[in-house]
């Protein structure tokens, strides 16, 4: 029995310690499948990890494509547009010159528009393309000028009403409540946006016209312009304002143009302290609205005036130097100043304006910044030191970013222009320097009584219509053939035509197209 119990303990321990064993194995086993189960996890996931990062790189990399591809075409787009927006000026400069040179009978107050204004245009694209640049680098600079506001708006909206009769278009200008005569800002920006927001109310309006509305009140004004275009589609209300972007409109995209127009518009605003802001309805218009602080001065300049047409000044008379290396612009100056009774004297580079300034004593010096040998700079400083502070320094230069705005005691010169210089702006500024009252041509003699609705026969219909077709193209030999066909074939029309041979020759489309309407 002893010995019984003795083997069933053994027996027991046998057991005991095999099931131990196993049960140690079972852990262990049990232990590393877990850890290999672990190892797998991790695995997994990362595997996952990288295919999302995989697929993040593909998508980056899909729109990064997509990205080149549209600035790609964006680019061709704009060189397409450039090369068509400076061809288109500077072909009808060259085919007006040819004419000139030729000695053709085209009247000279024509191609001098036609020159001018085409001019204004290849300025207006060439300082919106350096905007775009000096905006993206931080350069772009801001002055504070004087500046006579009513008058700049007449000019911006004379400058497109000839655009819109020629459309057929009409262009209203409204004034509510008081304007300041003068206001502090930025001429030329202020400038350019009125040119940007007009341009396109006329370009994309085909029926109907625009209206350009101010409202000034507590130093800021309101200027709206309103048109009865097509409209712009909600969508699009703030692509519009993007470089290059125009609308997904079929008509807007056909339009002549490079695309940047509001995008500088809004930059120049937005620089300016405003804001420029759109409604629009499709079907029935837009109105651009912009929102600019413009402070009034204390009290008007002294020297400046509102004028339509100078004659001449009063006082004793003045002596103006131009030192410039460019006979055409000293040329412009002489042809300006000395029928105004200025004695001018010119010198083609810093030395020989030294010299000549020790000779003739001016009173004002009109100088470049970049010529031959010595800077205008190192010119003004020596004009300075030799003749004081008497003299008055007006640099002018095509290099705006050189542009510093004078009289500050650290710099020799009192003033700066740019060119291409505006031969109002000259005066003004000249008129400030030497503090000189203009002599005004008389006011304009009062309007002659408005002549009855001219009634014409059927037959002179087909000749008027196309009269109305070459208005619109801006075709004036048109105009002038179709003139001559009208009183050869209808001679009940000889009192029409006589009207419009004066305004033709002066190209006078608003006063053409409004004597056309009284034919209707």
């Amino acid at each position: 029995m002893a010995m019984a119990r003795i083997l069933g303990t053994i027996c027991l321990g046998l057991a005991i310690a095999v099931a131990a064993t196993f049960a140690r194995l079972f852990l262990k086993a049990r232990a590393g499948h877990r850890a290999a189960e672990d190892a797998n996890r991790a695995q997994t996931e990362r595997l996952c990890a990288e295919i999302a990062a995989h697929r993040e790189t593909e998508n980056a990399l899909a729109h990064a494509k997509d990205a080149a591809e549209a600035a790609n075409a964006a680019k061709t787009r704009y060189l397409v547009a450039v090369s068509h927006e400076i061809r288109s000026p500077l072909n009808a400069i060259y085919g007006y010159a040819q004419l000139l040179e030729r000695g053709d009978s085209i009247p000279p107050r024509e191609a001098g528009g036609v020159i001018r204004r085409s001019a204004e245009h290849l300025t207006n694209l060439v300082e919106g393309l350096l905007d775009i640049s000096r905006v993206e680098s931080g350069v772009l600079q801001v002055r504070q000028e004087l500046v006579r506001l009513p008058a700049l708006l007449d000019q911006v909206v004379e400058m497109f009403r000839v655009q819109a009769s020629a459309k057929g278009l009409s262009l209203d200008y409204v004034v509510e409540g008081r304007l300041p005569a003068y206001v502090r800002t930025d001429e030329k920006r202020l400038r350019q946006i009125l040119i940007n927001l007009l341009s396109n109310a006329i370009k994309y309006t085909e029926k109907g016209g625009a209206t350009l509305t101010v409202r000034y009140r507590s130093q800021s004004a309101a200027i709206e312009v309103r048109d009865t275009g097509p409209g712009i589609p909600p969508e699009d209300l703030e692509r519009i304002f993007e470089p290059f972007e125009r609308g997904r409109e079929t008509d807007a995209a056909m339009q002549p143009g490079i695309g940047l127009g509001l995008a500088i518009t809004r930059v120049l605003a937005r620089i300016l302290g405003g804001e420029v802001t759109v409604t629009s309805e499709v079907g029935t218009g837009s109105s651009f609205l912009l929102r600019l602080m413009l402070p009034e001065p204390l009290e008007a300049p002294a020297g400046a005036a509102a004028y339509r047409r100078v004659t001449g000044y009063q006082g004793p008379r003045k002596t103006i130097l131009v030192i410039d290396d460019s006979p055409a612009q000293t040329t412009v100056v002489n042809h300006l100043l000395r029928p105004l009774g200025f004695s001018v004297f010119e010198a083609g580079g810093g030395a020989a304006g030294l010299a000549l300034a020790d000779h003739c004593v001016p009173d004002l010096v009109l100088l470049d910044i970049q010529m031959p040998g010595t800077s205008g700079w190192d010119v003004a400083e020596q004009l300075r030191a030799r003749s004081g502070p008497g003299l008055r320094i007006v640099m002018v230069s095509a290099n705006a970013h050189e542009f510093h705005a004078g009289r500050d005691g650290h710099r020799a010169h009192d003033a700066f222009l740019t060119k291409p210089v505006d031969l109002d702006a000259l005066l003004d500024m000249i008129a400030r320097q030497l503090g000189l009252d203009w002599i005004i041509e008389d006011a304009e003699a009062a309007p002659a009584p408005p002549r009855p609705p001219l009634a014409l026969p059927d037959a002179a219909t087909p000749y008027l219509e196309e009269l109305r077709r070459f208005m619109k193209l801006g075709h004036v030999r048109g105009i002038e053939a179709t003139l001559v066909n009208l009183e050869r074939d209808v001679p009940e029309s000889a009192d029409l035509v006589a009207r419009l041979r004066p305004q033709l020759e002066g190209f006078d489309l608003r006063g053409l197209a409004r004597t056309l309407d009284d034919a209707r």
